[in-house]
């Protein structure tokens, strides 16, 4: 017997899933003149029980003199037309397009840092 919980973190998983591909797609695709040429992917979104809310990692490899802290910024400035974009992808899947919040993984960063301190 399969109990709800299970199901529902199964479709969690599921929309996460979907979610964290549209994004990437949204970041390497639309929003060019946004971002600039900064790589941004997406490393892990998170959905809420309800379904309302997605938490989304980012990792950001910063090009062309641009920073981190500055694109994580724009990012978090244009929530509402990368939402938009994403309804626009996952509107057929989904009855709510979740609230987007964005958060910047720096587990790259921690890992190279690890490596530059094993090889001093």
């Amino acid at each position: 017997m399969v109990t709800t919980h299970t199901m529902e973190n199964t479709r969690q998983q599921k929309i996460s899933r979907l979610l964290q591909q549209e994004m990437g797609n949204i970041f390497q695709q639309e929003t060019k003149n946004i971002f600039g040429s900064s790589m941004i992917t997406v490393t892990e979104v998170r959905i809420s029980p309800d379904l309302s809310v997605a938490k989304v990692w980012v990792s950001i490899f910063p090009i062309g003199g641009a920073k981190k802290e500055d694109v994580m910024k724009a990012i978090q400035d244009n929530t509402a037309d990368l939402r938009r974009r994403l309804g626009l992808r996952v509107g057929k899947q989904l009855r709510i397009i979740p609230q987007l919040s964005f958060f910047l993984d720096d587990s790259l960063d921690y890992i190279q840092n690890i490596e530059k301190l094993l090889k001093q």
